[in-house]
């Protein structure tokens, strides 16, 4: 199943994931959705895999988070009802045990598959960052949300122990914060709308104080997301802010950890 995620390993202490990147679903499964292609990718986090490729350390997850999705527990990884789904109606009718276990198989083989990834990278470093880029939603029914709940960039720092990584979060703050951001500053704030998901807390429960996951949500100004259509301008300065960032906090790593 490895068509459903990619894992690229290189040589630095730090990756880049887009577990919410994914748009495509098995084709037994679309026939079954009531929810419409359209809603499927307002929910998912377009992008956000060109932002993670470019780093040498990577995961991308090719499938759509509504095939089952790994930034949940996996009891939660398949969206059954609409409370599962920010009250959407994903299925026509409820799913067969065999289309739940397919789903659930696809889940259990990308954690297989992480914890091999994550064993071999701890084999030669002693400390691990993750930024794990995710984007999120800030209008309903044409109604823009109000900016003072909804920052440009959301840091989740709730899967890690913050005391022992508080410089490198500092660094990154600073980092994204004082980013010329086509004449301003970005808006950057911790646990505003999300500390983190599933995908975090798993790391975390699996590698303790060696590893750091940073659950970083752009909200959706770099694209049009009703349309899903991106705006190229944006898409660029996102992806250089994550990397002008990553030289400040490699070395705050390097002199603190």
């Amino acid at each position: 199943m490895t068509h459903y995620f990619t894992f690229i390993k290189g040589v630095s202490p730090l990756v880049m994931t887009a577990i919410h990147e994914g748009h495509a679903v098995r084709e037994e499964l679309r026939a079954l959705f009531s929810l419409d292609e359209q809603g499927r990718l307002r929910e998912e986090d377009p992008f956000t895999g060109t932002w993670a490729n470019k780093w040498d350390n990577r995961i991308i997850v090719n499938h759509s988070r509504f095939e089952v999705d790994v930034n949940r527990p996996r009891e939660k990884a398949v969206y059954q009802v609409p409370d599962d789904a920010w009250g959407l109606e994903v299925w026509k009718k409820p799913l067969s045990p065999d289309d739940l276990e397919r789903s659930f198989q696809v889940y259990d083989d990308f954690y297989s598959a992480a914890k091999k990834y994550f064993d071999e990278l701890f084999s030669t470093h002693d400390k691990i960052i993750v930024f794990d880029i995710h984007s999120y939603n800030h209008q309903r029914e044409g109604i823009i949300a109000d900016p003072s709940a909804n920052p440009d960039v959301n840091l989740g720092t709730d899967n890690m122990n913050r005391e022992v990584w508080q410089p490198v979060l500092n660094s990154l703050m600073v980092s994204f914060r004082a980013f010329d951001y086509g004449g301003r500053n970005l808006d950057v704030r911790e646990n505003i709308k999300f500390k983190g998901g599933y995908f975090g807390k798993w790391l975390f429960e699996q590698y303790g104080d060696d590893i750091c996951p940073i659950s970083i949500e752009f909200k959706k100004i770099f694209m049009d997301e009703l349309t899903g259509k991106g705006f190229e301008n944006d898409i660029r300065l996102i992806s250089e802010i994550v990397y002008s960032s990553t030289y400040l906090v490699l070395e705050t790593l390097k002199k603190t950890l």
